[in-house]
């Protein structure tokens, strides 16, 4: 598979899961135990004044024993979820190590057609599966009420068939008498998959959501008994009389509500709100849910979730104070650029080591407060340092430790709309500002290996583009990359938006032997009469055309000349992506074509 299928962003993960599959482990474990205590007593109201009555009131009828899974049910749940892991893992590790030997193989070989032709099942399955939206050709391109409001997106294939095999294994293990007593009995391994960090959000959601399900079903198991038997007044009498009912309840408020508020309309439309609504009701959810357990060994697993967010959130913090705190702090440079968007240049307060296509969260307290925000990493400078551990200095990039790092940010609602307007209402639109920079996150694929690169980018997306440039461009001319064609095509509403990375593009053309590998194409889309458009020099590296790029022809001309495997890599708009994707699905036959999306639905 390749190494955009099998890239995970493991942080992410940390940043996601934990709380939601831990105390969803320990809600559901507790479901069954309650389950096999209520079965196997006959019916009647139990003792209703005792707080750890178990449930008992009015419960269950009828002798026949539940199933033997109360312990074990949450073990599986691990077990099923850290096969899948490990698989991603194991795969992740071969392609890397495929693209390795491929990159070997090609330094010195200016055709590289042994790896032009694809592999005919690999086609297929990118084709049908991997790189296949759910339906048709939308994937990426959100749906809006009413052109403005927020709706989400579709899952691909592969993602929704690993939700519905989710929804499978705690189905089967809510319903199905699984006898544990049986040697011969395994647990069945999971789908094979490849995780980016928009479909992190996708699982996260999604997981979230089951939880939410058995949590209602669990309730509902009490509730509609209770209420059969006694009316509403005994239930009401039960919740007045037992914190053990109460904090159940208010658990089941907690996980409905999260539910309820984390749709995308409310989201997209007040996210800083939603961020902190969420957190504080997890909080009152997990103290709930704490109260709920008390006395039962399903405690534990509140404790192991706790323990692992407060963990996660306290090496994050250590490592945040050590990367911005010293030789006077991290500062960020804002500039108001046309196109309501800023050029924002941190200065870091101590070098970082950084890769093409990482991302970093931006805390800027003046503006935001605590709250960060992920943003592309567009450009890097450094200074020239040697340290004792590097070993052979290769190129005089293992000199450089990266002291500056540059953002494009697009104005948007809530905090980038305030920081836009303290830029543009200081002296020439700049103002130096006190931040702090986590990360860097991703980048965990690496395009070296490719003969032919093509990256399609639109607006504030050639963010993510232009450092695999500058990284390909350096390595054509050092002979450390397989690459031999280069080409980048961004779309643009306007001249004035050539502003943004006008510099680096400048640094990059005077780079040694780049008129030799690379090629970009500007689409400027709202040019008011083709006049405004510079003549094309022939022979340019960089040409421009007025309207939208015709995304057909230019992957089949690539295609046409194609060295060596190819690459595909779009960063934009949901539309250019569907648009792109389309094109490289159909093509999956003809010859070696591998799509990477780099997208931040949420």
């Amino acid at each position: 598979m390749t190494t955009a299928m099998m890239n995970m962003n493991m942080n992410v993960y940390l940043r996601l899961h934990p709380l939601v599959i831990l105390s969803g482990l320990a809600a559901a474990a507790h479901d069954h135990s309650q389950s096999q205590t209520q079965s196997q007593t006959t019916g009647g109201g139990g003792n209703q004044d005792n707080d750890n009555d178990q449930a008992g009131n009015g419960g269950g009828g009828g002798g026949q024993a539940g199933p033997n899974i109360s312990a074990q049910l949450p073990y599986i749940v691990l077990l099923s979820l850290g096969s899948l892991v490990a698989i991603v893992a194991i795969c992740h590790l071969a392609s890397r190590v495929a693209a390795h030997i491929r990159k070997l193989a090609c330094l010195n070989n200016e055709t590289q057609r042994s790896f032009v032709q694809p592999n005919p099942t690999l086609a297929l399955v990118k084709e049908h599966l991997v790189y296949a939206p759910l339906l048709r050709t939308r994937h990426n391109n959100e749906f809006k009420l009413g052109g403005s409001i927020n709706m989400g997106t579709v899952p691909g294939r592969l993602p929704t068939l690993i939700i519905c095999g989710l929804f499978a294994m705690n189905l089967a293990l809510l319903l199905v008498d699984i006898p544990f007593s049986d040697p011969e009995q395994e647990v069945a391994g999971m789908l094979l998959l490849g995780v980016s960090f928009d479909t992190f959000n996708l699982f996260h959601r999604w997981l979230a959501r089951i939880v939410v399900l058995e949590a209602i079903t669990h309730a509902l198991s009490y509730i509609i008994p209770t209420v059969q038997k006694g009316g509403f007044a005994a239930f009401q009498k039960s919740v007045q009389g037992s914190t053990h009912i109460l904090t159940g309840l208010v658990t089941v408020i907690m996980f409905v509500t999260l539910m309820l508020h984390s749709f995308s309309a409310l989201r997209h439309a007040f996210y800083e709100t939603f961020l902190h609504l969420h957190i504080l009701l997890v909080v009152v959810a997990l103290v709930a849910v704490w109260y709920h357990l008390d006395g039962y060994p399903q405690q534990g697993w509140i404790v192991a979730a706790i323990g692992t967010w407060i963990g996660e959130r306290v090496t994050r913090l250590v490592i945040l104070t050590f990367r911005n705190i010293g030789n006077g702090g991290t500062t960020a440079l804002v500039e108001a650029l046309p196109g309501d968007t800023l050029r924002v240049s941190l200065r870091m307060a101590r070098p970082w080591k950084f890769r093409p296509g990482q991302h970093l969260y931006l805390y800027v307290p003046s503006v935001g407060l605590w709250t960060s925000h992920p943003f592309s990493v567009a450009w890097s400078e450094g200074q020239e340092t040697l340290s004792e551990d590097k070993g052979i200095v290769m190129t005089r990039q293992d000199l450089l430790a990266t002291t500056t790092l540059s953002l494009l940010i697009r104005r948007k609602k809530g905090f980038t709309d305030r920081l836009y307007k303290r830029a543009a209402g200081s002296t020439f639109g700049r103002v130096s500002l006190k931040a702090f920079a986590e990360g860097p996150y991703g980048g965990l694929h690496s395009l070296d290996s490719y003969g032919t690169v093509l990256l399609f980018a639109g607006g504030v997306g050639i963010t993510h583009q232009v450092p695999f440039v500058r990284h390909l461009v350096a390595g054509f001319a050092n002979g450390t990359v397989a690459t031999r064609r280069l080409a980048l095509i961004w779309t643009v509403q306007s001249l004035d938006h050539l502003e943004w990375i006008r510099p680096w593009m400048k640094t990059i053309v005077e780079m040694s032997r780049c008129e030799e590998i690379l090629r970009v194409q500007i689409f400027i889309t709202r040019a008011r009469d083709a006049d405004e458009i510079p003549d094309n020099r022939p022979g340019a590296i960089i040409t421009m055309s007025a309207g939208r790029p015709p995304i057909d022809t230019l992957i089949a001309s690539e295609a046409s000349q194609q060295v060596g495997a190819m690459v595909v890599v779009v960063c934009g708009a949901g539309s250019l992506g569907d648009d792109v994707r389309r094109v490289c699905r159909q093509r999956q036959n003809a010859s070696h074509i591998d799509y990477m999306e780099e997208s931040f639905t949420w």
